[in-house]
């Protein structure tokens, strides 16, 4: 991870944005939380790749399924797997 943040108050940490992935893709941050998660992938390359994973992850399991969304259990088995691997 990149440590070179202008403002260390707003830093997000790798952890948090693994939390936060999900919510940040579906376009659910409030505008504060989604710049934060903008700024920390443009600076720090795992999670760049992390993000692009979940991304691609996510679109080829709408592809496989019709476009029908995951159950809330296939979902959370996924972000646990997801969180797991980041570990």
């Amino acid at each position: 991870m990149t440590e070179s943040l202008n403002d260390p108050v707003d830093h997000l940490a790798c952890n948090e944005l693994v939390e936060l992935v999900t919510a940040f893709l579906e376009g659910d941050l409030d505008p504060a939380t989604e710049r934060r998660v903008v700024d920390h992938i443009s600076l720090c390359d795992g999670c760049h790749l992390y993000v692009d994973q979940v991304r691609q992850t996510t679109d080829v399991l709408a592809g496989l399924s019709g476009g029908a969304p995951l159950s809330p259990e296939d979902r959370e088995r996924l972000l646990a797997a997801f969180r797991d691997s980041s570990a």
